[in-house]
């Protein structure tokens, strides 16, 4: 981090701040006064600068010379909200950990699926719909993999709304009624014609563990995890590279585009499955050797 932090002074967009979501945990172990100085106007910028849409929702901006004018994105909330939450967690502050929450909760309304209780990648605000209203699995995972870790920070400072907790069983529940029987999801979760996709697998099972472990969900889903950890594995290549993992996808022209996506080992696909692996050893046992 040290080697690479300055490069933390270039434009800001949501999609980059992901890195800005160790600095917490950084100044704890460090006490180095420029993890939490850079955190604190990082996240001044998001809360006072940064675009946002009609309903309050972060606009979610890119490193890419794209715009993307009032539209929400799944991925915000792993990729910045829960940097604030964290940081919320450290600093105590009611102003960061009401943020978060309210993005949290925001996204969750702006992009669930009342029937399935799935996400939808996109919410175009000026249009008002969803475009290509696709339940991608790599956007769930984002928000399966982040509503726990979120909780987990702010329980103690804020109070968290019941319907954010009943809006993520809500979700997992959908996921679960969508699991192949090997383990994993479609790269469309209700198109099991798709293409299966492992680093959404593993966010999606990673969340269910993190799910359980802060008590938003029962313990049945550990055994959705487990078959996941299972049919990863066989897509783990000799030299450790993870296999099926779809390219970098904004939201497609229609749900039938994500099916051709190309796949290729990306550091997010190695780092969704090592955050799986990390968190479920007792998983593991039995299955393959160490």
């Amino acid at each position: 981090m040290n080697r690479n932090k300055r490069k933390a002074e270039g434009a800001k967009v949501i999609n980059s701040l992901a890195p800005f979501a160790l600095f917490p945990e950084l100044y704890r172990q460090t006490g180095d006064p420029w993890f939490l100085q850079k955190a604190m106007s990082t996240a001044d910028w998001m809360l006072d600068a940064a675009p946002v849409t009609r309903e309050g929702a972060l606009e979610h901006t890119v490193t890419e010379n794209v715009d993307f004018p009032e539209q929400v994105w799944a991925d915000t909330v792993y990729m910045a909200v829960l940097f604030l939450a964290r940081l919320g967690g450290l600093t105590g502050e009611s102003r960061l950990a009401d943020a978060a929450v309210q993005q949290t909760l925001l996204h969750l309304q702006l992009l669930q699926d009342p029937g399935s209780g799935l996400l939808y990648h996109g919410w175009n605000s000026r249009a008002g719909n969803h475009m290509s209203a696709a339940h991608w699995a790599r956007a769930n995972a984002w928000i399966t993999l982040a509503v726990p870790q979120i909780v987990a920070e702010l329980r103690e400072v804020v109070a968290i709304p019941e319907e954010l907790y009943s809006r993520y069983r809500l979700l997992a529940a959908g996921l679960r009624s969508c699991q192949a029987e090997d383990g994993l999801w479609h790269t469309v979760l209700n198109r099991p014609d798709f293409v299966q996709e492992t680093s959404g697998s593993a966010g999606i099972a990673c969340g269910f563990i993190k799910g359980v472990e802060q008590g938003l969900l029962d313990s049945s889903y550990l055994d959705g995890a487990r078959q996941t950890v299972q049919g990863i594995l066989p897509l783990i290549a000799e030299n450790g590279e993870v296999q099926g993992v779809s390219g970098g996808t904004p939201v497609m022209p229609s749900a039938d585009a994500y099916n051709t996506i190309e796949t290729y080992p990306t550091l997010y696909g190695q780092g969704l499955v090592m955050q799986l692996f990390t968190q479920a050893p007792d998983l593991l046992s039995g299955t393959r050797p160490a």
